[in-house]
């Protein structure tokens, strides 16, 4: 005879054995992903907590500013308005001047024998008329002018003969050129 031994209970055994120790790591790892959810999204609330502070402080701050704030915006402005009356003003000062020198340098300029009739100006051009004995006096002129770091671009615009005086047949002569400034240059080097 055969002895029969019965494995069906101590199989179930295992099997539950082994449904439990699934079900209880399975619920050890819901624990686990839970407990680290819960620690990021405390972190995350810290964190947001933190900023959200320093938002409303630097909110704070930017209102605190704003009267100093727009009092520098008052003086740039008054400062650009006080930068642009100097500047015309200095404009100015170079206009009242500027005729003046370049007057006194072509008085400077003039050799005896020849006489300016008429000084006329556009913009940066000069027109001169004038009276000479000779044109060699004229081409004098002419050297000087060029010479002069008040004159530029001088030319002879046409000569002809004029009246006679005193038995000497006087020369017409018409010069152009453009005026310069030389204080400009000195100052902007």
């Amino acid at each position: 005879m055969m002895m029969e031994i019965n494995l069906l209970p101590h199989r179930e055994a295992r099997r539950v054995a082994d449904l439990r120790e699934t079900v209880a790591v399975l619920l050890l790892g819901l624990v686990i992903v839970a407990a680290g959810i819960f620690f990021i999204d405390q972190s995350l609330k810290s964190d947001l907590a933190t900023k959200k502070a320093t938002v409303v402080q630097l909110e704070a701050d930017i209102e605190r500013y704003k009267p100093q704030q727009a009092k520098v915006e008052a003086f740039k402005k008054q400062k650009k308005q006080l930068q642009d009356k100097l500047d015309i003003i200095a404009s100015l000062e170079k206009a009242r001047s500027g005729p003046v020198r370049v007057l006194d340098e072509l008085s400077s300029k003039v050799p005896d024998r020849l006489w300016l009739t008429s000084i006329s100006t556009k913009g940066k051009g000069i027109k001169l008329e004038g009276k000479s004995l000779d044109t060699g006096v004229v081409a004098d002129f002419l050297r000087g002018l060029n010479q002069s770091p008040f004159f530029s671009n001088v030319d002879l615009d046409k000569t002809s003969g004029g009246e006679v005086v005193r038995g000497v047949r006087l020369v017409n002569f018409v010069i152009r050129a453009d005026m310069e400034s030389p204080v400009e240059e000195t100052e902007a080097s």
